[in-house]
């Protein structure tokens, strides 16, 4: 995969070897599968999202995909990380981008569905992840993004949802779980995607916060979640995606975190690991790859950096009536 821009030439995208990576994942008996059984759903939503951002989506079997994932579904109307386990908003959501990818959205009981979704509002604006009533702004994102792929968020009081959210800004700019909590690029990017997509980015001190994202970078050219912490591939997407909502990417050294992206993959077998020379997981193989899509990388289809699909599955969805 050859580029015309010299920045891209440091490295290739072994791109056939991550496909195939990503397709053994799923086979039953491998150990990743087994470990991940609980939360299959999200597991399906890297891989498969992995696919189609590297144009292989049609390597799997639509039926079966959508035929398993509607047995996660409950009465409530939620879904659950996999058959026989509990419905929770993060499995909802991934379920429902899964949808979104193979455009069968129209298979489900959308008034059920954003029904368990806006249930779990809380009077304070706040959401939370299930019945068990746990609270945290990335339950928030995850409830306002499932709501508007499902053109649904007329079931929630946006207003108080932005407010939580607003409450929970730091003097650093950043962002955390709960009001007072630590800023965390992972919170950031619930915390700034949600705001984007309810068109409330004005809250947002985008010099501050930019300033913050752009700082997370270390010499190695990764990127990490916090300070002084290791940098980590998944953190190209969270900070990334932050950094190009609030207009600020340009802060910081795009051909160098190219280069930590590409120097995580196991060149052998395909995957992507959180730092050079680990082992290798689907969460990361996505969160790597999807980072090389927002830097444009050559080959990898565009993604959403709110919604976290491709560009050309929400532009199927939110420009249809």
């Amino acid at each position: 995969m050859s580029s015309s821009s010299s920045t891209f030439q440091m490295g290739q995208l072994v791109a056939d070897k991550h496909v195939r990576y990503i397709l053994m994942s799923e086979k039953k008996e491998s150990f990743e599968s087994v470990v991940m059984d609980h939360l299959r759903m999200n597991g399906a939503y890297w891989g498969l999202t992995t696919l189609d951002l590297l144009d292989k989506l049609g390597s799997v079997s639509v039926n079966e995909v959508v035929s398993w994932l509607m047995t996660c579904q409950h009465e409530s109307g939620g879904f659950a990380g996999n058959t026989g386990h509990d419905p929770h908003v993060l499995y909802t959501l991934s379920a429902v981008q899964i949808l979104a990818l193979f455009d069968k959205l129209d298979i489900l009981d959308v008034g059920k569905v954003s029904s368990y979704v806006a249930g779990l509002q809380n009077e304070d604006g706040s959401f939370s992840g299930d019945i068990w009533g746990e609270v945290d702004t990335r339950f928030s994102y995850i409830a306002i993004c499932c709501l508007s792929i499902l053109k649904c968020l007329d079931k929630i009081n946006v207003e108080k949802a932005v407010d939580y959210i607003v409450s929970c800004k730091n003097l650093d700019g950043g962002f955390g779980c709960t009001p007072g909590a630590e800023s965390h690029a992972g919170q950031i990017f619930c915390c700034v995607g949600a705001l984007a997509i309810t068109g409330s980015l004005h809250h947002v001190d985008k010099d501050l916060l930019g300033w913050w994202l752009c700082e997370r970078q270390v010499k190695s050219g990764g990127l990490n979640g916090r300070p002084e912490k290791l940098p980590d591939v998944c953190y190209s997407w969270w900070v990334l995606s932050s950094l190009i909502m609030i207009d600020r990417v340009h802060w910081i050294d795009k051909a160098k975190l190219v280069k930590f992206i590409l120097d995580c993959q196991d060149l052998e077998n395909g995957g992507i690991s959180d730092r050079p020379d680990d082992a290798v997981d689907i969460f990361h193989t996505y969160f790597g790859v999807a980072g090389l899509s927002l830097l444009e990388y050559p080959g990898v289809k565009a993604i959403d950096p709110a919604y976290a699909l491709p560009v050309d599955v929400i532009n199927r969805i939110l420009l249809t009536k």
